[in-house]
């Protein structure tokens, strides 16, 4: 996870932490690679690259204090724009739903444009941050 965190652009990176981060904290690390099923869910896609496994997109979510899920997603720079995050995102919805899970949602910067885009595909509402004008919340009813 590590390494592919490194790998995106300061772009990626930027949108998907709300903020400039070159590399995470040992602790944040720690908690995206812990994965219950219950609370915690990441879906990961892989390729080969000469032999090694290579971490190409993650679509995850975790449950907040209100049992809403709260997700993200990331690919790799060089995946985008393919259909791999859109793909991702619909796996994880599909998981969350035949988990019974009820909300799905994510916080992004409002001039995410990709996510903006992915959101509408989904048929996720959006709602401005009452606090924060820089941050749009995508919801979807599951």
């Amino acid at each position: 996870e590590r390494q592919f965190v490194e790998r995106l652009s300061a772009n990626s990176r930027h949108f998907r932490f709300l903020g400039g981060v070159r590399q995470l904290p040992e602790k944040e690390l720690k908690e995206l690679c812990n994965i219950d099923y219950d609370q915690r869910m990441a879906l990961i896609a892989t390729v080969d690259n000469n032999g090694e496994e290579q971490e190409i997109g993650v679509s995850r979510y975790v449950k907040d204090e209100n049992g809403e899920c709260e997700c993200a997603v990331t690919v790799a720079d060089e995946w985008q724009h393919h259909g791999l995050g859109r793909l991702l995102m619909e796996k994880l919805i599909n998981f969350a739903r035949d988990n019974g899970e009820k909300t799905i949602f994510s916080v992004d910067l409002a001039n995410n444009t990709f996510m903006r885009k992915l959101a509408k595909d989904l048929d996720m509402t959006a709602k401005r941050d009452a606090e924060d004008a820089t941050l749009v919340r995508f919801s979807l009813q599951l």
